[in-house]
C-alpha cells in the first residue's frame, strides 16, 4: 500500500463550511444512533468531515486549541469513570486483572506490528490502530503520538463492529449463560424518564444539580490537567492529564459524570480533525488496508477471549465472565451483553475499565518505544 497522502493544501475560509459541517454532523450522528452504533458523535462527525473533504474542493482547518480542549474533555470523562465502587471489586483481583490488562496490551502490539508489514503503514500506525480498548481516546491521541490518526480510526471503528455483530452470539452459544449477579454498583443507570434526549445525544437529567457538579468537576480537571501538560511535556498530555485528576477525584468521592452533550462536542471535534484530513488518495490507501485489518482483529479478538478463559479460571468467574472483560473493546454494548445474558456485571467492568486506563497511560510511553532512540 502507498503511503497515505497527507493533508489538503488549501484551507476553506468563512463561516459557510463550517455550518454545512455541523449539519452533517447531525445528520451522520443521528443515522448512527438510530442504527445502534458505538460513539455516534464521533464517529458521525468523521464522516461528515470525510464526506466534505472529498466533495469540497477547499476544507477548513480546526484551530489548534479546539483539539487540545477535546482531548481534555475527553480524558476527564474517561477518568471520571474510576470510581469507588470500581476500586472496591478490583481489591480482591487486582493482580490477574492488572497482568490480564498487559497480556492485552502485548498482544495488541504484537497484532499492531504484523498490521505494519503492510507497506505504507508504520509501526505507530499499526500499534495503535489495533490497541484494545478505548478507541475514542486512542483515535484522539494518535497523531500526537506519531501514528496516522485516519488509519487508527477507521480500524478502530471496524473492531468495534466486529465486535458488536459478534459477541452476543459468542457469548450465548459458546460461553452460555453466566451465573454472576446484576450487581451494578459502579455503574450509572439512568431513569429514561429523567433524561432529555435530543437524537443520539443525552442533555442530562432533569435536576441541574448532577450537571452543575459534572460542570465544576470538569473545569477543575481541565484547568489543572492541562496546566500540568504544559508543565509535563509528555505525548497526549492534554489528554492523561485532565484523565489522571478526574480519575483521583472520583476514586476520592468528589466525583461526577462529565455532561453528555459537553463530551458529544469533544467527540465532533476529534472527528472533524480526522475526518476532514482524508482526500481521496488517503481514502483508496485505507480501504485497501482493511482486508488484513479484518483478519489481524479477528485473531486479536480471539488471544484476548482465550485470555479471558484463564482470567476466569484464576479469579473464579465463569468463562462467559472472562469472555466478556476482555473484549477488546465496545464496552457499552458489552456491559448490555453483561447484563442480558447474566454475567458478573461489576466484575466486567472493573476489567474493562482497569484496561481502558492501562492502555491510555501507557500510550506516551509506547509511542517513545516503537519511534526508537533519538539519534
Amino acid at each position: 500500500m502507498p503511503e497515505v497522502p497527507d493533508d489538503h493544501e488549501d484551507r476553506a475560509r468563512g463561516p459557510w463550511p463550517w455550518l454545512i459541517l455541523l449539519v452533517l454532523t447531525g445528520v451522520f450522528s443521528l443515522l448512527l444512533w438510530w442504527a445502534g452504533l458505538p460513539s455516534p458523535a464521533l464517529f458521525g462527525s468523521l464522516a461528515a468531515g470525510l464526506l466534505y473533504a472529498l466533495v469540497a474542493p477547499r476544507v477548513p482547518e480546526l484551530p489548534g486549541p479546539s483539539l487540545t480542549f477535546a482531548q481534555a474533555v475527553l480524558g476527564a470523562a474517561i477518568g471520571a469513570a474510576l470510581n469507588p465502587g470500581t476500586l472496591t471489586a478490583m481489591r480482591q483481583d487486582w493482580l490477574p486483572v492488572l497482568l490480564a490488562c498487559l497480556a492485552t496490551l502485548l498482544i495488541s502490539v504484537v497484532a499492531g506490528y504484523l498490521l505494519s508489514l503492510r507497506p505504507g503503514v508504520s509501526r505507530a500506525t499499526g500499534v495503535f490502530a489495533m490497541i484494545a480498548g478505548g478507541a475514542s481516546g486512542v483515535v484522539a491521541i494518535s497523531r500526537d503520538l506519531g501514528a496516522d490518526d485516519r488509519v487508527v480510526a477507521v480500524v478502530q471503528y471496524l473492531r468495534v463492529l466486529i465486535i458488536m455483530l459478534g459477541m452476543p452470539l459468542v457469548a450465548q452459544t459458546i460461553f452460555g449463560p453466566g451465573e454472576g449477579s446484576a450487581v451494578t454498583y459502579g455503574i450509572e443507570i439512568f431513569d429514561p424518564d429523567e433524561v432529555t434526549m435530543i437524537g443520539p445525544f443525552m442533555v442530562g437529567p432533569g435536576d441541574l444539580g448532577p450537571i452543575l457538579a459534572g460542570l465544576a468537576v470538569t473545569a477543575f480537571s481541565l484547568v489543572i490537567g492541562l496546566a500540568l501538560a504544559r508543565s509535563i511535556r509528555i505525548p497526549a498530555g492534554a489528554l492523561i492529564f485532565p484523565m489522571a485528576v478526574a480519575a483521583v477525584l472520583a476514586a476520592t468521592g468528589f466525583g461526577a459524570d462529565v455532561p453528555s452533550w459537553l463530551q458529544s462536542v469533544g467527540f465532533a471535534l476529534i472527528g472533524l480533525q480526522v475526518g476532514l484530513r482524508f482526500t481521496r488518495e488517503s481514502l483508496k490507501a485505507v480501504l485497501a488496508l482493511l482486508p488484513l485489518a479484518t483478519l489481524t482483529i479477528v485473531a486479536l479478538i480471539v488471544a484476548s477471549a482465550g485470555l479471558g478463559v484463564v482470567l476466569a479460571d484464576v479469579t473464579g468467574q465463569s468463562m462467559l465472565d472472562g469472555y466478556l472483560a476482555t473484549t477488546p473493546g465496545g464496552l457499552y454494548a458489552v456491559l448490555a451483553t453483561a447484563v442480558g445474558s447474566g454475567a458478573d456485571v461489576t466484575f466486567v467492568l472493573m476489567v474493562q475499565i482497569a484496561r481502558l486506563f492501562v492502555m491510555l497511560f501507557c500510550a506516551p510511553l509506547l509511542a517513545r518505544l516503537i519511534a526508537g532512540p533519538k539519534t
